[in-house]
Formats: C-alpha cells, structure tokens, sequence
C-alpha cells in the first residue's frame, strides 16, 4: 500500500467556503469531527502517480513489470473524452500494463477494483501484478458536502499479486438503485464556482437509507463471517470510512463493535478521502501496530449511492509463508 498526503493541511473552520456557508449548514459542519484537511494544487491523476510511485518503490518493482493498472475513477473529469487512466500510465512507464478504469460507486468502488484485480490474476497465471489507483479531489472547491462529511485531497495505490504483506480473504457487496441520485453535483451550463454536492432528499439520507444501511451491514457481516468460517471474535479490528464522527458512531452501534482508533485520528486530521479512506485506515492501524501476523481485519464502506461493501483482510504473507493456493478462488494478496 502506497499513500500521499498533502504535507500542508487547512484548517476546516478556515476554509473560504465554509466561511461562506449559511449558519445553519456552518454548524452541522463543524459537528462532523473534522478539524483539519489536507489540500494540494495537484490534480487527482497527480494524487494517484505519487501514491502508485510509493507503492512500486515499497515493493521494489518497476512500472514496466505491471500487468494491469485499475484506476479507480475520479468523480469530475478534467476534460471528457480523454483519458486519464492512460496518462496516469504514461507518467509511471506502465507500458505494459492493461489499463482501464473502474468506479460508478463512490467511495464502495475500491472493491469492484479488487475483484476485477482478483478476476485479472486469476484468469492470466502469467499476468504480472495489478496496480489499482486514485487520486481524491473534491468535484469543485466547495469541499462541504452537507450534511454528510468534508473531503480533503490525497492519494492511494495498491499493488496486488500472488504473493504479499496483506491477504485479501473475500470481499462481500451490494447496492440498491433507489438511491442512486440521492446526491449529485448539476454542472451542465454552471460556472466550476457553483458547483456543489448536493442532496437530493435529505429525510431520505438520514432516515430511511440510514436503517437500510443498517441492516445490509449486519447481513453483509454475517455473511461473510459465516462463509468463512470465522465469528466477531477471530476479528482482531474493524475499520471504517472517514465520513463524519456520527457516522463512525453509527457503525459501531449499527454492529454493535469498536472501530479501530485511526478511524477517528484520520477522520480529524483529514476529512473523507473517498475510496481511500478504509485502506488508508488500514494501513495506519498496521503501522500502530494494532495488527499482527494472522490476524484477520474487517473493513466496512458505504457510499450514499446507496452501496455497501466488506472487505475481510488477513495481515501477513500466505498461510505458513507460502503463497496462497491459486485454486482458492477468493483469496488476493496486497
């Protein structure tokens, strides 16, 4: 796992477009637990090339050994029709690589990344790693999204193959298309100024998406638990998204479990990034060193499109140092 950050960060009260909120949307703001986000004059392609380049050098290998490159999608385009997937593997000398981009989710589009990385190594024995990448930039510079979270800049990359530091056990998903434009940003014919993520229906968000979200987690949970054959005490930590400190509250009561710290620590420091945020997360607790070797990890995302997404690491190489089984069809290692 690779990760940039913006080494300066802002603090959130300071932010011009804060200042310019109406009272009452100021004061919902500065409730979400979010003191500081980091901000970069970098675009999100940029974000993601420093990440991706972190990752490569952790691994020591160079971007010509790729086998694939997966972007995860930036939510707001710089131009359209261009492609800036493939710039982002001009800019590493990824030329090998197969390169395409992969989203449509939200901050829950990190894990179709990961399960066509999983398909892509499992099809093509011969395929070198897979590099998935984002870059997190607002759509606009209004970075308050209401009454949801405020979103900072940053970058994340993954380098995923047959053998690693990190075990992707199995990974669980739904989503629902009755919320799908539950929130939007209408550009066509606006000046980039006006742009804002905007929610369509608020009681929607807070009420009724928030008890669907509820009981899809507690079943996505015991699905992938069961079919595993672990309980909630083979877990060594739970790790969520960076959306709000309510939010993370709502989690742990929702599956009645304590988040890991960083959750919090990064919440604070560094708004939402996104679909970086649970990786992010993760590696932050490893690095704490929460985990240790055979331990497994739950981490949790939801994006208000609606989706949701489990994700059920185990930390260490494969079981007893060796590589995992390529007939076990589930099992990616990061």
């Amino acid at each position: 796992m690779g990760s940039f950050l913006p080494p300066v960060r802002t603090k959130v009260a300071e932010l011009p477009s804060i200042l310019g909120l109406p009272e009452e949307e100021r004061a919902v703001c500065g409730q979400l637990g979010i003191e500081t986000v980091g901000v970069d004059d970098a675009d999100a392609t940029t974000l993601a090339e420093r990440a991706a380049r972190r990752a490569l050098a952790e691994a020591g290998i160079s971007a010509e050994e790729l086998g694939a490159l997966l972007v995860v999608e930036q939510r707001a385009p710089r131009t359209l029709l261009s492609s800036e997937a493939t710039l982002l593997q001009a800019r590493l000398g990824a030329t090998h690589a197969l390169t395409f981009t992969v989203g449509g989710l939200g901050c829950v589009s990190v894990t179709p990344a990961l399960l066509t990385a999983r398909g892509l190594l499992a099809a093509d024995p011969e395929l070198g790693p897979v590099l998935v990448a984002h870059g997190s930039k607002p759509v606009s510079e209004h970075r308050y999204r209401h009454p949801v979270t405020v979103n900072g800049d940053g970058g994340q990359a993954l380098l995923l193959g047959r053998r690693g530091n990190l075990t992707i056990v199995d990974q669980v998903q739904e989503t629902d298309g009755r919320y799908w434009d539950l929130f939007h940003v209408d550009y066509r014919g606006r000046h980039p100024s006006r742009w804002r993520e905007e929610c369509t229906d608020q009681p929607a968000y807070s009420f009724r998406l928030a008890v669907e979200t509820r009981n899809r987690l507690r079943a996505l949970l015991d699905r992938l638990l069961r079919r595993n054959g672990l309980t909630r005490a083979d877990v060594s930590g739970f790790v969520s998204q960076n959306l709000s400190a309510g939010g993370l509250t709502f989690t742990e009561e929702a599956l009645d479990l304590t988040l890991l710290p960083e959750c919090r620590e990064n919440l604070r420091a560094l708004g939402h990034l996104g679909p970086n945020d649970v990786f992010l997360n993760l590696a932050s607790a490893l690095e704490a060193g929460r985990l240790t070797d055979g331990d497994h990890a739950v981490l949790i995302n939801v994006s208000p499109v609606a989706a949701w997404s489990l994700l059920l690491v185990r930390t260490g190489p494969g079981r007893d140092g060796h590589r995992p089984s390529p007939q076990n069809h589930q099992e990616t290692t990061a």
